[in-house]
């Protein structure tokens, strides 16, 4: 047994390994950054934001809805809002903003448009349209506080116009905004720096961090404490959930505020912050990020100025967010150093294998259902551990490990089906008709085969047949009568099992069980009387033997409790599990004296005695049985103590004190008293009957009142 147990400690390993090599292998790939999404949906849902919305190093200053609906803007093509952004950029650099970086392009120029107008092109007729913007570019270009964004396309980027790179001074002050996409297309990280003719320039997050603190930037150095990815030179980025990290200007109101020189909202709401200019339309520039499960509807959630809030229509939450806050969202996790640090390979593939053995041990141990339930536990642990720790910007994994701890619950759950648990199959299989399943599952337990002997236990042992059965027996056809037995048999073996009890053996229509063994049962004195009392009332709806004693089947229960020997007794070759003892033939001799009382069920005072105030019960005699020289008293069990009937409960009373004259001598009063009941109650009747005779014959003075039982 102890190499089967070695062997199904060794298959559960090796499934685990196999489960985390596979976890942490690039096939898995796919699912690895969706980790970082449930974890930062998990950490705001839990913990909310760690930051508040105005200790954000970057905000942003947006072209939406509002700004596109508001005069002058509204109808006109953005080319033309060069004059207005000119103004906010320069009341923002004004204002104390540390650096302003612009996450939009824009490639052309109403200056340079060729379009014929009159006489002249248009671009002729507006000479000059844009200087206050490229004047503004050109002052925050000079003082290192101003970043035009460009789009790397292979050979051909999108740049801004030639008049804004000649503004900013060309290559120094502009960078790319271009983003990581991971396999499954969801924005998790930002580059650091791109190649470009050769060289390595710092991306926009990147050069924006260094201007706003000094740190030196990727091409000339790496900034200190960017996290660490498994794509190199990358951010890991740590997105907060909600949509309300990034405090968020509303361009239409800083033009407005701008025009009307409110120096001090720009020096309150800008100063050291470093600023991102872009758009947050519904169709434009949107990405899907590890944000996307933890957003929420978006809109300008920063200070006015100078137009009033419009009140909000419905909003809806999506999975998708403008590019402007990855940039922004890069730059606060640069400046606080915050960003995420993941596993790697290695690490992600230990993690799988801890889940996954403790999943594969648990579909050792345990039942499938309740393997399950474990493995679902320690997932679900280690998710909230994960969590916890995202708190502190390091990802667990989380994905990987819990689909390898799921499929080696699968894998090992198979294993035990096929290989570990066969031989117990064949053992349930081969004895289950013959032996009660506790006791299959106790010998199962054990690990080791079946085996001579016994142990002494305290249990309560139940006797039964039906009353005449001899007599009617003989007048049925014997198809009839074993399908009658059939049925009687199926029904009080069902009622016994499902109380708690092991059927022992069948003897012809009597029946004998045990209550309290094989397994261990506190209670087997008052599941047996259960039993008892249900087997009774079930005879009464068989229609069959009710059919074949012409309706008047009776069954007669003897139980009693004590001490007696149970275990496998027999021969070497053949033996049961079975119960032997000077209680066992108690309650065989009891299960007789129902003959002369005329009642159903009969139990020990040691039985009574366990059953505590459970049931009500009436005693009916003290009697000597054959075979003991002890006398016992015996009663009869009434119902539960709650739901006896009142007729019974006045029927039992006359009996008791006609019981006590009875055992005083006073077998007139005891006669009296049974007069009342004596015509419908079999016990009263027959006590009664006794109780007149002795009248009539005084017995000598050595009589004392026991009741002997002369058969069995």
């Amino acid at each position: 047994m102890e190499k089967v147990r070695l062997r199904a400690a060794l298959a559960a390993l090796l499934i685990a390994l196999v489960t985390a090599l596979i976890a942490a292998s690039p096939a898995l790939d796919l699912f690895h950054g969706r980790s970082i999404d449930v974890l930062t949906a998990l950490r705001w849902r839990v913990f909310g934001n760690a930051h508040a919305p105005a200790q954000s190093p970057a905000v942003a200053v947006v072209f939406d809805e509002e700004t596109f609906r508001t005069p002058p803007f509204e109808g006109t093509p953005t080319v033309t809002w060069t004059r207005e952004i000119g103004q906010v950029l320069t009341a923002m650099l004004d204002g104390g903003a540390k650096v302003v970086g612009f996450d939009i392009v824009l490639p052309t120029s109403i200056e340079q448009s060729a379009m014929p107008f009159g006489d002249e092109t248009l671009g002729a007729r507006v000479r000059g349209f844009d200087r206050d913007f490229l004047r503004a570019l050109a002052t925050g270009a000079r003082a290192g506080k101003v970043v035009l964004g460009q789009v790397q396309h292979q050979q051909s980027p999108v740049l801004p116009s030639s008049g804004q790179r000649a503004a900013v001074g060309h290559g120094r002050n502009i960078r790319a905004l271009n983003v990581h996409s991971d396999p499954d297309d969801v924005v998790r990280r930002v580059p650091l720096s791109f190649e470009v003719d050769g060289a390595r320039v710092p991306s926009m997050a990147a050069e924006l961090t260094a201007r706003a603190t000094g740190k030196t930037t990727p091409g000339s150095g790496t900034p200190a404490a960017v996290g660490s990815s498994t794509v190199p030179d990358t951010l890991v980025l740590n997105f907060d959930g909600g949509a309300g990290d990034i405090p968020t200007y509303t361009f239409a109101d800083l033009a407005a505020c701008a025009a009307k020189d409110d120096k001090a909202f720009f020096r309150r709401n800008f100063a050291g912050k470093v600023v991102l200019i872009g758009a947050v339309l519904d169709v434009e520039d949107r990405k899907i990020t590890s944000k996307r499960f933890a957003t929420a509807p978006e809109g300008a959630r920063a200070a006015r100025c100078a137009l009033r809030a419009p009140p909000e229509g419905q909003r809806f939450k999506r999975d998708s967010i403008p590019g402007v806050y990855i940039h922004a969202t890069a730059v606060n996790n640069l400046i606080r150093g915050d960003s995420l640090s993941e596993f790697g390979r290695i690490g992600t593939g230990m993690v799988a294998f801890v889940l996954s053995a403790l999943a594969a041990m648990a579909a050792l141990a345990l039942g499938p259902a309740m393997a399950a339930l474990a493995t679902l536990g320690v997932i679900a642990a280690w998710i909230a551990a994960a969590t916890a720790a995202f708190r502190g910007a390091v990802a667990l994994p989380i994905v990987e490990p819990g689909l390898a701890a799921v499929v080696a619950l699968g894998a090992t759950i198979g294993y035990r089906f096929v290989v570990a648990d066969r031989g117990k199959r064949l053992l349930r299989q081969s004895f289950a008709l013959y032996l009660a399943p506790s006791v299959i599952e106790k010998m199962l337990a054990s690990d080791k085969p079946p085996a001579l002997g016994g142990e002494t236990r305290h249990v309560t042992v139940y006797f039964s047949d039906i009353a005449d059965f001899a007599s009617f027996s003989e007048k049925i056809p014997p198809a009839e009568l074993v399908a009658a037995m059939n049925e009687y048999l199926s029904a009080m073996t069902d009622a016994i099992e499902a109380h708690g009890g092991f059927v022992d053996k069948y003897i012809g229509d009597g029946i004998v069980a045990v209550f309290g063994a094989p397994l261990d049962d506190p209670q087997h004195a008052t599941n047996a009387v259960r039993a008892a009392l249900q087997c009774a009332e079930k005879l009464a709806t068989l229609d069959r033997i009710q059919a074949a004693s012409g309706g008047r089947a009776r069954q007669r229960i003897g139980l009693n409790s004590g001490e007696a020997l149970v275990g496998n007794i027999g021969s070497r070759r053949r033996f049961n599990y079975t119960v032997m003892g000077d209680m066992v033939n108690l309650a065989s001799r009891l299960e007789g004296a129902n003959k002369l009382f005329g009642t159903t069920i009969i139990a020990s005072e040691a039985t009574v005695a366990l059953t505590g105030r459970t049931f009500s019960w009436r005693e009916l005699d003290a009697v000597r049985v054959k075979g003991r020289s002890q006398a016992v008293k015996i009663y009869e069990p009434l119902g539960e103590a709650d739901s006896v009937p009142l007729d019974a409960v006045l029927r039992a009373q006359s009996y008791s004190e006609a019981l006590a004259c009875y055992r005083a001598r006073d077998f007139a009063g005891a006669a009296a008293k049974l007069s009342r009941f004596a015509t419908d109650d079999p016990p009263s009747a027959r006590l009664a009957e006794r109780a007149r005779h002795l009248a009539q014959n005084p017995p000598g003075p050595d009589w004392e009142p026991v009741n002997t039982q002369e058969e069995k």
